[in-house]
């Protein structure tokens, strides 16, 4: 009888120690379950606390340029280069057609003070040919009607609204804003709407000038600067700190002369750029602008 009391008291000592086992396991799980959604409430509000809703205006701007019409003069030195190779051309080139014409009519003329001419040519002679040295008469005729192009358009030279002044160079369209109490120079740029890209509110600010049909050709997606500055503090909210704009840049495809307001719009070189733009504006805008 002893045996199996024994057997009986050894196997409930072993039940009861596996279910303090499973017990305890199954607390540790509820405890961890339980931390980790409380570590999770705290990460989720902590970055709720730390991200409030944004406190800065967005803004789409465009820079749009217009690329040289024309080349640009050389300098001494070019000019120098471009000598050299010219006449190192000339001394390596071969005859001509024209030139092996010129060869023949002279040799014709020579033929001609010959006392052994012979008549059947005299006959030709008489015919009307057409010489080289003809030819050359009417193509010096026909140069000196030819009036070429200027390389500035005039009096559209000193005209800052004008697409045609500094055709060697490449110009910058910047429009004439208000921001706050006072006008401003600088890009063309519009508030971000909710709903749209970035790029989409350059294009809007390009396609929204008035009297213009400037139509251009953006250069990617992604800005290619960004300038932040905030509101004077009479401005200032809450919810309203200041703004951030976000430039794209666009080549000019077509278009022509704004007709609204003059001196609204002016068309500038990167080295007049200081002349319109703020310092902290032109500090950024200097980085994206290159003088092609």
């Amino acid at each position: 009888m002893a045996a199996p009391c024994l057997g009986v008291v050894v196997r409930s000592m072993w039940q009861f120690r596996n279910i303090n086992r499973t017990s305890t396991t199954l607390l540790k799980g509820i405890r961890h379950i339980s931390s980790s959604g409380q570590c999770s409430c705290a990460v989720k509000l902590k970055y709720e606390t730390h991200n409030p809703a944004s406190q800065w205006k967005l803004y789409g701007a465009v820079c749009l340029q217009r690329l040289p019409v024309v080349s640009q003069d050389p300098n001494p030195i070019e000019q120098t280069f471009i000598d050299l190779m010219h006449q190192m051309e000339l001394e390596r080139s071969r005859i001509s057609d024209h030139e092996l014409r010129l060869l023949e009519d002279a040799e014709r003329m020579s033929r001609k003070q010959d006392e052994d001419y012979d008549e059947e040519e005299e006959a030709l002679a008489n015919q009307e040919i057409v010489t080289a040295q003809d030819d050359e008469d009417a193509w010096e005729q026909k140069m000196r009607r030819f009036q070429t192009a200027g390389r500035d358009a005039g009096a559209a030279a000193e005209d800052l609204g004008s697409l045609e002044r500094c055709l060697s160079d490449s110009l910058v369209l910047l429009v004439q804003q208000e921001a706050g109490t006072e006008k401003v120079w600088m890009l063309p740029q519009l508030q971000w709407s909710a709903g749209e890209t970035l790029r989409q509110t350059a294009e809007r600010a390009l396609a929204g000038l008035p009297g213009t049909d400037l139509k251009g050709r953006f250069l990617g997606n992604s800005p290619c600067g960004v300038y932040k500055f905030k509101f004077p503090k009479g401005v200032q909210t809450e919810s309203c700190v200041g703004a951030k704009v976000f430039f794209f840049k666009a080549l000019l495809s077509s278009g022509t002369n704004p007709t609204s307001e003059k001196g609204a719009f002016v068309w500038v070189k990167k080295s007049e750029l200081k002349g319109y733009l703020k310092p902290d504006y032109l500090r950024q805008a200097d980085r994206f602008i290159l003088d092609l």
